[in-house]
């Protein structure tokens, strides 16, 4: 079993955040470790391993006040990025990811007719819910706040006259590709984006921030042509279905506020600190 597949040991993980997040100050390794119950250079490796840099460096993109900072420093404007392409915006996700839009009227039809093949998947963000059709991905969903239940529910009510069928080893490819982020060898990772044609636009806007920087519902609103539709802009972040390869969390309010997250603001916390550690110079 892979790394990815064990989801780089994330319940551990998440204690280590909360108890990061609720000292109010910075930790010392050796508090850290011996909260865990690990020896100081075991729980070193292991956390470096997940989140890419040292537990003391990694703290600084956890507190509250980070998100204004990535406004104020990481912030990316998507209209130069529409206008170039996608591969204007240089991320990474350009160069493993595919994706295809549903029609209007397939959509209308509310899955009618679609098999979607599911699997529960540990990530590096905790249990992962992914659907799929044959045309690729259609819907990730994060459990570790919400509940596997929950989870579920949310996502087949997106398409509920879809024929589901559990099938996790169909899937399994592009999971690893996806939360490695890299090609497979049965190419680029594929989306099939299941939608109404507002959203499909925010999510397609969502797609060129790059990874490690933050744009605003304002700016997504712009960079579709529809300045004041700031608030639909927001609900259609809200129900993307496919979390992380589309990455609503990368959506803030001008103020620096975090807005909100369908699958929890702590959640959405941990996946902006853990690419703002992977892109730190």
């Amino acid at each position: 079993m892979t790394d990815v597949e064990k989801g780089y040991h994330f319940n551990v993980m998440r204690r280590a955040i909360t108890l990061i997040d609720e000292s109010g100050e910075t930790l010392t390794l050796e508090e850290l470790a011996r909260a865990m119950g690990m020896s100081s250079a075991h729980f070193q490796r292991l956390f470096t391993k997940w989140a890419g840099v040292s537990p003391k460096k990694y703290q600084q993109y956890l507190t509250l006040g980070h998100a204004k900072a990535l406004l104020h420093n990481q912030f990316t404007t998507l209209s130069t990025s529409n206008a170039v392409g996608l591969s204007g915006s240089g991320r990474l996700h350009d160069l493993f990811l595919r994706w295809e839009a549903m029609s209007p009227g397939e959509y209308a039809r509310r899955g009618e007719g679609l098999t979607i093949y599911w699997g529960w998947f540990d990530s590096p963000f905790g249990p992962s819910l992914v659907m799929g059709t044959e045309k690729g991905i259609c819907g990730i969903g994060f459990a570790a706040e919400m509940g596997e239940k929950e989870a579920m529910l949310d996502l087949v009510s997106r398409w509920p006259k879809a024929i589901l069928c559990e099938n996790p080893s169909f899937l399994r490819p592009w999971v690893l590709s996806a939360y490695s982020a890299q090609i497979s060898k049965s190419g680029k990772v594929p989306i099939y984006m299941i939608g109404s044609a507002l959203q499909i636009k925010v999510w397609e806007a969502l797609m060129r921030i790059p990874s490690g920087k933050i744009s605003t519902y304002s700016e997504i609103a712009t960079s579709i042509g529809n300045p004041r539709a700031v608030r639909a802009v927001g609900t259609a972040v809200g129900r993307n279905p496919v979390s992380w390869l589309i990455p609503c969390h990368r959506a803030m309010r001008k103020s620096g506020g975090l807005g909100g997250y369908h699958w929890g603001l702590t959640v959405k916390r941990v996946l902006l600190a853990y690419e703002s550690a992977r892109n730190t110079d």
